[in-house]
């Protein structure tokens, strides 16, 4: 590629736009039309490689995350009534599409399919890189990290609430009624305190800051109890061991500030992703199982991202403002 040649975002959103209409089976009238575009201006020719540059290091962090909505969007059509799809395989190969331009413009929520319908019905949510508090009609109050999304119902004679994704910390008002927290299958129940449910791509985790919950993996009677500075996630029906955490460390993103201690850097990428707004993709797997310990400031996923390079040595991308690829 020329790096000589200037070209404008004008002419990066137009190239992305040939890019996708010509990989959907143009017509001769659109690959003329595209021909003379594209020797109109060298910064045509330009910004159309730089399009396809892109769109090749997208396409395997874009098929995966078009695997993941296919499969959700598929079990949501299937639960509907007269549903009609065509084959998965067509599917998945046009959200593989979208998702790769999705990738590059950066669009941060407004294309995650999983998310729309995790979050229809929902009563609360954070945007990306928001932290927000909310009140209940019982006065308890709910921190929602960033990216998160909850369903509240206080009928049938309990206090019942729903993480649907992300993360939320609870500090619960003793009514008298019942407060349970449902997340991925299993039920935290509250026995006095304040706590953290996460949601994990299987399962949960759950924190405790203060008191006691009560964990029940597949919503049954059996509980586990769980007391201050204890963690425990489960999945499928079933408990990992309990063991002692540092639960303000842990709880520090409420603060705005996220912890890490030997985590693997896709990891760590995935959570500041919440606080980014665009994507952030790893393109290397060995880069991304590279362990990161530190604390680092929410609000600023670029200075992160500066201070993690400066250790790791990966190569960083930036494109449009709205995506960031490390390689």
């Amino acid at each position: 590629m020329n790096n000589t040649v200037k070209v404008t975002p004008e002419q990066e959103e137009a190239a992305l736009a040939w890019l996708s209409r010509l990989h959907d089976q143009p017509g001769s009238g659109d690959r003329a039309t595209f021909s003379r575009w594209l020797l109109a201006d060298p910064a045509h020719a330009e910004a159309y490689a730089q399009a396809q540059l892109l769109w090749e290091r997208c396409e395997g962090p874009a098929g995966t995350l078009a695997e993941e909505d296919a499969g959700a969007l598929q079990g949501y059509l299937d639960a509907m009534d007269n549903a009609r799809v065509g084959s998965r395989r067509r599917l998945v190969s046009a959200l593989a599409m979208a998702a790769c331009l999705v990738l590059m413009l950066g669009v941060t929520a407004g294309w995650q399919p999983t998310h729309w319908l995790q979050d229809i019905g929902a009563d609360y949510v954070s945007a990306a890189g928001e932290v927000r508090t909310v009140t209940l009609a019982d006065q308890s109050q709910l921190t929602l990290d960033a990216g998160s999304a909850i369903a509240v119902d206080f009928s049938h004679g309990q206090r019942h609430v729903q993480v649907r994704r992300g993360a939320v910390f609870f500090s619960v008002t003793h009514t008298g009624e019942p407060f349970v927290v449902e997340a991925q299958g299993g039920e935290t129940r509250v026995l006095g305190t304040r706590f953290e449910v996460r949601v994990q791509p299987v399962g949960a985790q759950v924190t405790v800051l203060s008191g006691r919950v009560g964990i029940s993996p597949d919503r049954g009677p059996t509980q586990q109890i769980l007391s201050a500075g204890q963690q425990v996630e489960y999945a499928r029906g079933s408990t990992a061991g309990v063991h002692p955490v540092d639960s303000e460390a842990q709880l520090a993103w409420r603060s705005g500030w996220l912890n890490y201690y030997q985590m693997p850097l896709a990891e760590v990428i995935k959570d500041l992703g919440r606080y980014y707004p665009g994507r952030i993709v790893v393109l290397n797997s060995e880069l991304g199982a590279r362990k990161v310990s530190g604390s680092f400031p929410s609000a600023d996923p670029q200075a992160v991202l500066d201070s993690l390079r400066g250790v790791l040595g990966f190569e960083q991308h930036n494109v449009f403002g709205r995506l960031i690829v490390l390689r």
